[in-house]
């Protein structure tokens, strides 16, 4: 993460009460520009309990309220340097709904490469893991029904 910002976020009223109970996920979202604006995509806000048909899209692109010098800040340095904008957290500030961002790097393909060997051998360690304990934890083999063990 190269720097951070703090934005606002312009919400309907459905996905504002969703948000303040905690029902946002950012883990795919990303930060676009478009008509010298700043959009926050693909974040999945859910369905307000107590919301009638009225209710929000789950996913939708919401506009970031930015000032003009930080999304022209923003998207220069996406747009020359490769950089990628990233929300990080959403949460309260007095009243209001805030998001920060931060510039962040984008991964080379020999990054990607490695962490997806990573995630493997992981994942492949911890089969082995739990194939063994489950082995270790009844040595002795099936019991007769009223056998006790050792």
């Amino acid at each position: 993460m190269l720097e951070r910002f703090e934005a606002g976020i312009e919400l309907l009223g459905t996905e504002v009460k969703s948000i303040r109970g905690g029902k946002i996920q950012l883990r795919e979202s990303y930060v676009g520009f478009r008509d010298h604006e700043a959009w926050l995509l693909d974040a999945h806000v859910s369905a307000y309990s107590h919301g009638n048909r009225e209710n929000h899209e789950l996913v939708r692109p919401r506009r970031l309220l930015l000032n003009r010098r930080e999304i022209d800040r923003l998207y220069g340095r996406t747009r020359d340097r490769g950089l990628t904008v990233v929300p990080l957290s959403v949460y309260l500030k007095g009243n209001r709904i805030k998001v920060e961002l931060a510039l962040a790097e984008g991964r080379k393909l020999h990054d990607k490469r490695q962490r997806e060997r990573e995630k493997t051998l992981d994942r492949e360690a911890g089969e082995v893991f739990r194939g063994r304990r489950r082995m270790r934890a009844d040595p002795s083999g099936p019991r007769e029904r009223g056998e006790r063990g050792p």
